[in-house]
Parts: C-alpha cells; structure tokens; sequence
C-alpha cells in the first residue's frame, strides 16, 4: 500500500513540513487580514477522555474546550496541524456551541508562507506554553 507524501492539499491551505516543528499548515493562496483560513468542526470530549489524552501523542494536537476549558477537542481538517507561534499570521475563534474553530488572518499571508497561531489563544499572549515550559525545566 502506497501512501500520500507531503505536502497534502485541500482547498486553499496544504501541510507540508515545517523546518523544527514537523508538520504545518501552509498557505496555498495569498490570505487577506480578517480573511476566515478554515472552519474545522471539532471532535469534543470530556475531562476524564482529556487526562486519558495526556498520555498519547494526541496529547499536542487538543484544544481545551468549554467556557471552563474542562473538555478538550480534536479540530477535524487541518485544524489540529496548524503551528504555534508567539508572533502567529492567524488566529483561532472557538464556537462553543457550534463545535467549530475558525481560524482567521491577522495579517497578510503570502502563498507558501506557514500559517501559525498563538496556542495562548489570544496572538499577544507571550505566557510559555506547555512545550516551551517543559523545555525551561531542564
């Protein structure tokens, strides 16, 4: 059986590899400010699914969900391959009830250039997240 290579594409954004960081997502058109990337649904769970979650690679790739971000989800499409950065070209929306991220430009991409998000949620937020807090450990 023969599997599809790098990069994958679909619609107007494709996954390649990203210098570091494994996979992103990438840009396959020039993206506008204020211009919507994708709109995932989501795969929720529960607070007992998410520390189960915590011990499998699955582990990087959740969103905490809830207005008390006691549930975590899964964003379907290409929405959990999207890289973290602590000066992102986009960011995420959740929609609660909906069971949806929206990822949107907050600057001009080009074609080709990555597109990334602050994993804080808000694109200013320079709190450490949990990979960099880890690395701070040792």
């Amino acid at each position: 059986m023969s599997f599809p290579k790098l990069p994958l594409k679909s619609g107007n954004v494709f996954i390649d590899e990203s210098p570091g960081k494994g996979r992103g997502v990438f840009a396959g058109k020039a993206f506008r400010k204020g211009e919507v990337i994708e709109t995932a649904p989501v795969i929720t769970m529960s607070a007992d699914d998410m520390s189960m979650l915590d011990y499998t690679e699955l582990y990087n790739y959740y969103f905490l969900w809830g207005n008390d971000h006691t549930q975590c989800a899964i964003a379907l499409g290409f929405g959990s391959v999207y890289n973290h950065s602590y000066a992102p070209n986009a960011r995420y929306n959740t929609y609660y009830r909906e069971r949806i991220i929206e990822f949107v430009c907050i600057k001009n991409i080009a074609p080709g250039e990555e597109i990334t998000v602050n994993y804080n949620g808000e694109p200013e937020d320079q709190s450490l997240v949990w990979f960099d807090k880890d690395k701070k450990k040792k």
